[in-house]
């Protein structure tokens, strides 16, 4: 308790003001979506060019040539830029694999090797699979989600059940795949590697995934079965998904790793015939292209919040924190609740992720929470409410494939909420995590 104590008065009290920012941020993300009823019609990196604006405002002692230089420091962060060459290649490896029809092999050889009698649960231990290997939710939601309709169909089982088990399959992997831009956003803030953090985190959501499994199967017991289908497939294009995978796991650098699974879905493409060399080029565009946004905003958040820390806003989060809380076990529980507040705000577990880990790391090296725990927390809480709301990109492309209301999905979530109850039991009945001296280094 001393010691306690003597951490709250060294914490500079900060200026609460300093968060206005993040406040204008959330006011128009949020309030744009209220008023048009798209949460989407609002860009978060306009939201946050914003923010930043009025951050410069603070601070009037400083002129504006020092605080433009916190921000570009901020947003040059050694992190940041790292973060961002890796969504880059994450990008061009996704696209490539998927062009030279990597994600319908996987899908399908998934469905040939799932017994009959276990559909639903199966879907759902596919979407696992395949989000892990894919690292996209929507992606694994738009692959699976017209199966699940047709299974659904000729079944008679519940549409709205069928996908939740499609979208809960799919915040499997969103929020455990080795190239999952949670995942690396999480491991990059906290400064551990991608693999530590995948151990840690698969064994906090595992009985979720178990009891996921289990519920599924005896809820549909009742239903008839659908006749077998062929479904094609070709080996060779499912490998490239395995190598990443495995040599993640391994701890090969994430660099080196995603190069090399480029290279090699670019190979197998070609051989193959999938594309000619111009098609492969225009993959790896493609997939650049499609993380310019959030590379842009991770740039952008990094600015901003290194605006919010030198205007005194970090030093009043953590002095507000420290005063209300008394152990490590709390310290963990209040990065749980940043970390959801801002991704139920946003609608986006990325976004959170990138706002929340700064301000998470402070909390965890103040109270020596071990960084693979912190970037567990945070990708978990995180996913689990992503999952589940109504407004967020997931629900809302599995609801549009299907022609339902995302609401309808909602009491078919099992898995998203078993990932919290998850979340809180392990802060709860938390055990000290003997930390190896390669989980401090970057990814």
């Amino acid at each position: 308790m001393r010691e306690i104590k003597k951490m709250n008065q060294e914490i500079k009290k900060g200026n609460p003001l300093a968060l206005l920012p993040l406040g204008v941020f959330l006011l128009l993300f949020v309030g744009s979506g209220i008023i048009t009823g798209n949460f989407y019609k609002m860009p978060a990196l306009v939201a946050f060019l914003i923010a930043g604006a009025v951050a410069l405002l603070f601070n009037k002692k400083e002129s504006l040539e020092t605080k433009m230089n916190v921000f570009c420091k901020g947003a040059g962060d050694t992190n940041i830029i790292l973060m961002v060459i890796i969504f880059l290649l994450a990008g061009s490896f996704s696209s490539v694999a998927k062009a030279m029809g990597g994600v319908d092999s996987t899908v399908n050889l998934s469905l040939s090797i799932l017994p009959s009698n276990l559909l639903v649960a199966g879907l759902f231990v596919i979407g696992c699979f395949i989000s892990v290997s894919m690292g996209t939710s929507v992606g694994t939601i738009a692959a699976l989600a017209p199966i699940g309709l047709g299974i659904a169909e000729k079944t008679g089982i519940p549409v709205p059940l069928v996908i939740g088990a499609v979208v809960s399959g799919a915040m499997f992997g969103d929020n455990l795949s080795i190239i999952s831009d949670t995942t690396i956003a999480a491991v990059r803030t906290q400064g551990c590697e991608l693999k530590d953090k995948f151990k840690v985190n698969f064994k906090i959501v595992l009985p979720a995934a178990i009891i996921t499994v289990i519920l599924l199967t005896v809820i549909t017991l009742g239903y008839d079965n659908v006749a077998s289908q062929s479904y094609e497939y070709n080996l060779v294009k499912v490998l490239p998904y395995l190598v990443v995978l495995i040599g993640a796991l391994a701890g090969v650098n994430v660099f080196a790793l995603l190069g090399s699974g480029i290279i090699f879905a670019g190979t197998i493409g070609l051989l193959t015939k999938s594309f000619d060399i111009f098609g492969l080029i225009e993959a790896i565009s493609n997939g650049i292209g499609g993380m310019y946004e959030l590379s842009l905003l991770c740039i952008v958040v990094g600015g901003v919040v290194s605006l919010i820390k030198f205007n005194g806003g970090i030093d009043y989060i953590l002095y507000f924190i420290t005063s209300k809380i008394r152990s490590k076990k709390g310290a963990q529980f209040g990065i749980a609740a940043l970390v959801s507040v801002i991704d139920l705000c946003t609608a986006n577990n990325t976004i959170a992720i990138v706002t929340a880990g700064p301000l998470a790391k402070d909390i965890a090296d103040k109270y020596e929470i071990d960084p693979r725990k912190t970037a567990s927390i945070l990708d978990i809480f995180s996913s689990c409410w992503q999952g589940v709301i109504p407004y967020g990109a997931q629900l809302l492309t599995a609801a549009g494939v299907v022609g339902i209301s995302p609401v309808e999905i909602l009491p078919y979530l099992y898995y998203p909420g078993l990932m919290f109850i998850c979340g809180i039991v392990s802060i709860a009945f938390s055990k000290e995590i003997k930390e190896s001296k390669k989980s401090s280094k970057a990814a």
